[in-house]
């Protein structure tokens, strides 16, 4: 297999096209795969690191109205379009497949216009505007929740297969995420993540109801403050103090997050879609905020998916306090049932053999 992934800007672009590639690689050590993205986004940094060859395009995103900014996408695209070509042609890429970000638009409507098949892969409810944009042009578009077909108009083209980021979780045991995180196995974890730069309202509220958190009985938690947050939080006396405490692990950033999901009891998260799927691979239960800061408020929809299936609960962050966020925690805690009924309805949503159906999507256009 000869395959280009191309994706980026965000992890949310970025770590699907990564896990796909890791599933590949151990599936066919002999596969070669190179990444296509822009030296600004996310992927110049984690593709490297992860040992996979990025080449870079220029690349920019649309603006959201006319501007000035429109002339120079419009330069910038058309140069990123020529780069891809040529990287292209160079390569000779079997197939191609986008994740997503502005940066698939160039490579994916280059390798279409050269002949060679391309799949994209939707990690939201609501599909970005690259994707829609490049629906015409692709053989298939691999989607992550059913509720994402009515956005497309040929429901034939589009195939749910979940998001390949699932199924790195799924193959660590309960006890090796405890043991690597230092907690005790006889207590429920709860872990808590703002996303990896922190969530300001999510940290106000637990920093308010961590001292009733920590006295609660049986129970450890995760606190992971994001990194931008992680001085402000440990800046407060009260916060040092508690943190002494064996059941109370603060943390500004885990770089294994699949460890912390594998330890993890209850949840309480954004809901961005790789974390969910995540979440819903493992049988997660959860308390979602989601961001209020994002395109087309997408998160509201994913988490939705979620409470609808009985599978998490979801407040608004304009509605969140920290008293309504303990009630509801000590409420999950207490109900072994409901956490139990909870865990099974995540993980009816989840897809955790993701990796090996994007896998055979690809697989089907080499032939």
């Amino acid at each position: 297999m000869k395959i280009v992934l191309t994706g980026g800007g965000t992890g949310g672009h970025v770590y699907p096209a990564l896990a796909a590639a890791r599933y590949i690689k151990r599936q066919e050590p002999g596969a070669e795969i190179l990444f296509v993205g822009t030296q600004k986004g996310l992927e110049s940094r984690i593709i490297p690191e992860a040992g996979f060859t990025l080449e870079t395009i220029s690349a920019r995103g649309l603006p959201r109205r006319i501007s000035p900014d429109l002339i120079k996408t419009f330069f910038s695209t058309s140069r990123g379009g020529w780069e891809a070509r040529r990287i292209l042609k160079r390569y000779s890429p079997q197939v191609v497949m986008g994740t997503g970000g502005y940066v698939c638009g160039p490579v994916v409507l280059s390798a279409y216009l050269m002949g060679i098949p391309c799949l994209i892969h939707e990690q939201n409810v609501i599909p970005g505007m690259t994707n829609r944009l490049l629906f015409p042009f692709v053989k298939k578009v691999c989607l992550s929740f059913k509720a994402s077909i009515r956005y497309f108009s040929d429901p034939s083209k589009t195939a749910i297969t979940g998001n390949p980021r699932a199924s790195e979780v799924v193959g660590i045991s309960r006890e090796e995420g405890v043991k690597a995180l230092g907690l005790n196995p006889n207590k429920k974890t709860v872990l808590i993540v703002g996303g990896s730069r922190g969530a300001q309202r999510i940290n106000h509220c637990i920093t308010e109801i961590l001292p009733q958190l920590v006295t609660l009985p049986g129970v450890q938690l995760v606190y992971v403050t994001g990194q931008i947050y992680y001085d402000q939080v440990m800046s407060s006396e009260k916060i040092r103090e508690i943190a002494q405490r064996d059941n109370l692990f603060i943390r500004s950033y885990i770089d294994q997050m699949p460890l912390a999901l594998a330890a993890a009891d209850l949840m309480v998260s954004r809901a961005g879609a790789t974390m969910l799927a995540e979440i819903t691979a493992r049988g997660i239960p959860s308390v979602l905020i989601p961001s209020p800061n994002v395109t087309n408020n997408h998160q509201v929809l994913n988490a939705r998916v979620l409470s609808d299936a009985g599978a998490a609960e979801m407040f608004l962050e304009k509605d969140l306090t920290g008293d309504l966020l303990r009630e509801t925690m000590v409420k999950l805690l207490k109900d072994i049932k409901m956490l139990a009924a909870m865990s099974e309805n995540s993980r009816d949503l989840g897809y955790p053999d993701s990796a090996h159906m994007i896998y055979l999507q690809l697989k089907e256009y080499l032939q």
